[in-house]
């Protein structure tokens, strides 16, 4: 992977801050991208896919400490925090939070980027990210198969993973009863209309037992949706 493949999620509510991070991560090569709605940084992290995050500690809303965790629940992307709270205190809490690296304010850009660099490869070079999708604050992950949303983890069966990645990935369509059963015959089960019906219906007492109610929604004659 080259540095023009890593993706950099900035999380810093000085737009100041949050614009020279952002350009100095392009100067090397980077993808780099500010959270803007700082009431959904999850959003913006499944949406986006980072590499690697930037977090400032005091943040609109929510603090760091408080995305950073949520971030822990679904992923194990690198995180730095950057913040003027530079106490051994703030420090031991951004360590014990899941965070990678600690770096006080003001920094020099030059020894951000070396931290960047350093963690990147520390991460990389052993396996790539698993991506996650995003939707009413589940967030699906690829790369076990699980689905989080708030403190629940749910394990999904086979064809449960199966049925739910095609929805979230048509997420405002609705996707047909025959694409489904297509989906469900790719991981190597073929289901006819019964089965598939039935899979639905496990799924969705799933769901609502973790508190995602209406999650998926009936099209009828046509198929489901879970936008």
């Amino acid at each position: 992977m080259t540095d023009m493949d890593y993706r950099i999620l900035i999380v810093e509510d000085d737009k100041g801050i949050a614009d020279g991070i952002g350009e100095q991560m392009r100067q090397w090569g980077f993808e780099a991208r500010a959270v803007s709605d700082f009431h959904n940084v999850m959003g913006d992290f499944a949406e986006y896919h980072p590499h690697l995050v930037i977090m400032d500690i005091y943040l609109p809303f929510m603090s760091g400490y408080h995305w950073c965790s949520e971030i822990r629940k679904v992923s194990s992307v690198p995180v730095i925090f950057v913040s003027s709270a530079s106490d051994n205190m703030n420090i031991i809490m951004a360590v014990n939070m899941g965070a990678d690296d600690f770096i006080a304010k003001p920094f020099d850009q030059n020894v951000l980027t070396a931290k960047v660099q350093a963690l990147l490869r520390r991460t990389y070079d052993f396996g790539v990210s698993s991506p996650i999708l995003e939707y009413k604050g589940a967030m699906l992950n690829t790369g076990d198969n699980t689905l989080t949303f708030g403190e629940t983890r749910i394990e999904l069966t086979k064809n449960e993973y199966r049925l739910l990645l095609t929805l979230m990935q048509n997420k405002g369509k609705i996707v047909s009863r025959e694409k489904l059963m297509e989906a469900l015959w790719e991981s190597g089960d073929f289901v006819d209309e019964n089965t598939l019906t039935v899979n639905v219906g496990r799924l969705r007492k799933k769901l609502e037992n973790a508190g995602l109610k209406d999650f998926i929604t009936t099209k009828s004659g046509v198929g489901y949706t879970v936008g």
